[in-house]
């Protein structure tokens, strides 16, 4: 298909620059989305569009503002719209990485009465909490390469639609291997988070990256929270009540509902939404409109930055420690201060809710910083609150009220998402090509960090447990000194790129796809 110009703006139309050029003419390499793309200037400060008018795109125009130098990228986000693509997709993104997490975690405020059904150890719970957050470590790593393959679509319903059946499922086990299993392929679905961050990556320019992937982020983990009040607040005892006080029947059968809401969500996704700005990956293959990715050679590249590395470990110790407390909080609560499990699971879903505002809060932040400092900023930040966040939880470990305990664990929770979302702000910079890697290997760097923190908390007390998670994470917040980009410099390095002309412009919502640069890949 051949878009159509739109009817405001013509092929010949120029787009206004808010401040004069630096040249008349200039040639400018976006070095973070990988696209070349070349503008002829005037010496009025406006440019001519002058790109190809035969390139391919689904749509004619888009409704937000979009950058042609970015691929069509969106240059400012519009929470009130449902639009395609980049808005259907902001939606989608953190939608189904929240049904995710309501799947994963829809058991863990039930596993007081899961530990007393079938009779076996608290070990044994933390074992099967374990094997449900590594479950994920290796998909994170296999998802990566494949969305810079495939797109983040597809692997999104797959990834849901495998979940949900094990999570419906989870009624039927017996015994503590059995647990442990089942949970192994429910985790499978927290890999959603790759094609989550992808996803916005791909829709949003790099200057809104961190906003857009803290945001959709934190949004898909306050299903963490949410899942605690849905299932062992409200369906629990719902259950509870309508099999005539039977706490068996009741838990076995309250994960029914989180898996029927996986599989919906895996058919809307596949069929509602695009994979990028111009449309779907297999379609612009087929029209040779883009390069097809080899998946093996794209892990590679991104397993072999020293960067990409640094944020695994700092990613462990922030969204590692929210997956712990997603499978530890409701128990610590029911154990160390007599809650009851609807009592414990209510006052557990505190920390997630904190994603309403804290992971975008971070992420936002992040790009102000950036705006403000280039890449120093943001590693600043990143620094800050990762140190912040080991503070808090030091300081968890030591408390011995309930009101304090509460207090303390709402700001811990705030400063484990804002980290979360200043990583996420940093991950485009790594290597842009190939960014789905990148996200997936950073990825499974959280549930490597929840996999070390369970094994603390399956053989620890729960306060010693809470003093070694918290002291690695004040040790993570140091690693942001050895984290450089070559373009964008780094904590105490410069930045080498150079400077670009003083252009803002501006591609309004009903600009064609049409009226483009050249564009060598999407």
């Amino acid at each position: 298909m051949t878009p159509k110009t739109s009817q405001n703006h013509s092929v010949d139309d120029t787009i206004s620059c808010n401040e004069q050029l630096d040249q008349p003419q200039s040639f400018h390499t976006d070095t973070i989305s990988g696209i070349e793309t070349q503008n002829d200037c005037c010496e009025s400060g406006e440019i001519e569009r002058n790109g190809p008018s035969d390139l391919y795109s689904k749509y004619d125009n888009y409704d937000l503002k979009v950058d042609p130098e970015q691929d069509y990228r969106a240059s400012e986000i519009k929470l009130c719209t449902f639009k395609r693509p980049h808005m259907r997709a902001f939606h989608f993104a953190w939608w189904s990485y929240h049904v995710a997490f309501l799947m994963w975690f829809s058991i863990s405020p039930l596993l007081k009465e899961v530990e007393k059904s079938l009779e076996i150890t608290k070990e044994q719970i933390w074992t099967s909490s374990i094997t449900a957050v590594s479950g994920t470590i290796i998909m994170r790593f296999i998802l990566g390469p494949f969305c810079d393959k495939y797109g983040p679509r597809i692997p999104m319903g797959i990834i849901l639609f495998v979940s949900a059946i094990p999570t419906g499922m989870i009624g039927l086990v017996n015994s503590a291997t059995g647990l442990a299993i089942i949970r192994f392929f429910i985790g499978i679905g927290g890999s959603t988070f790759v094609m989550c961050q992808y996803w916005t990556t791909r829709m949003f320019t790099k200057e809104w990256a961190g906003t857009a992937n803290a945001t959709v982020g934190g949004w898909g983990n306050l299903g963490g929270g949410v899942t605690q009040v849905l299932v062992g607040t409200l369906l629990f005892p719902l259950l509870k009540k309508a099999y005539g006080g039977d706490s068996n029947k009741a838990w076995r059968t309250a994960c029914i509902f989180p898996a029927f809401l996986g599989l919906m969500t895996a058919f809307i996704v596949v069929k509602y939404s695009e994979d990028s700005p111009r449309g779907n990956y297999s379609k612009l293959k087929k029209i040779k409109d883009m390069k097809n990715v080899n998946a093996w050679k794209s892990f590679r590249q991104g397993s072999c930055n020293i960067n990409t590395w640094l944020l695994f470990v700092q990613y462990a110790c922030c969204f590692g420690v929210e997956i712990c407390m997603n499978n530890a909080a409701a128990m610590y609560f029911s154990d160390y201060f007599g809650l009851t499990t609807e009592k414990a699971a209510l006052v557990a879903s505190i920390f997630g809710w904190m994603n309403i505002f804290a992971r975008g809060m971070g992420g936002f932040i992040s790009d102000k910083m950036n705006g403000r400092f280039g890449m120093r900023g943001r590693l600043i930040w990143q620094s800050f609150v990762l140190l912040a966040e080991g503070t808090m939880v030091v300081i968890f470990a030591h408390v011995t009220s309930l009101t304090s305990a509460i207090i303390v664990l709402i700001f811990f929770s705030i400063f484990v998402q804002a980290a979360e979302g200043s990583t996420y702000g940093i991950v485009p910079y790594v290597n842009p090509p190939i960014t789905g890697s990148i996200s997936g290997i950073i990825g499974a760097g959280g549930n490597v960090g929840a996999v070390a923190f369970g094994f603390c908390f399956r053989q620890l007390s729960y306060k010693n447990a809470f003093i070694i998670m918290g002291s690695v994470i004040i040790f993570s917040s140091t690693l942001s000194i050895f984290i450089r980009f070559k373009q964008y410099g780094g904590l105490f390095y410069r930045e080498t790129l150079p400077k670009k002309s003083n252009q803002i412009c501006e591609v309004t919502s009903d600009t064609s796809a049409s009226d483009n640069s050249k564009v060598n890949d999407v």
